[in-house]
């Protein structure tokens, strides 16, 4: 059985993302896309520390620390992983500094005390799994994704997105074929 981190860690950008799974592997995150943070995201992080818990680890400058402060008021419980100034210096002088340049090392320093180890028990979606349940390659899958989006507070997506926010939030099928069936269900209804 393969190890995991059980939370999951707030970042700014695809960089961040990409530097963390290089070092950490198979990591979940949330990008708030720079220092804007939108309401959906605002609802992904919030329901990110209701599922899994989440570590904020933003960059070490001015926009990092106010992001920082926002997702704080967000989930006033998460968890806080911090990274040096001097650890995250850009090779290159004209750049500005970023969880993106620190070493392998520094991140596992950074994270260390603050993740969850847990064993993955939760079997991820594929998919053949979106096929069979009428979320891709359907006339209203769409609607489908838009709707079950909506009732399991996923937003809006496209279907590879999709995928991924159902594997990230950990959604049971349980939870998933339930809201697929009230879909389905309104449906037959209204053309009664």
């Amino acid at each position: 059985m393969t190890k995991k981190i059980k939370e999951i860690i707030v970042v700014e950008g695809k960089s961040d993302t990409s530097r963390l799974r290089d070092c950490l592997g198979d990591v979940d995150t949330i990008e708030t896309n720079g220092s804007a943070l939108s309401d959906a995201t605002k609802v992904r992080i919030k329901q990110a520390q209701e599922k899994r818990g989440v570590i904020i680890f933003t960059d070490p400058d001015f926009n990092g620390n106010r992001l920082r402060t926002i997702i704080q008021k967000i989930v006033p419980n998460a968890k806080q992983a911090f990274l040096s100034r001097s650890k995250a210096v850009p090779k290159k002088s004209d750049g500005s500094l970023g969880i993106e340049h620190a070493s392998h090392e520094a991140i596992n320093q950074a994270l260390a005390d603050v993740y969850t180890e847990v064993d993955q028990h939760f079997q991820k979606y594929t998919q053949t799994d979106m096929v069979n349940l009428g979320l891709v390659g359907n006339v209203d899958s769409k609607n489908l994704r838009e709707y079950v989006g909506s009732e399991l507070k996923l937003g809006y997506t496209n279907a590879k997105q999709f995928l991924n926010r159902l594997n990230m939030f950990q959604i049971t099928p349980q939870q998933l074929q339930a809201v697929v069936k009230n879909f389905d269900k309104g449906r037959t209804d209204d053309t009664k």
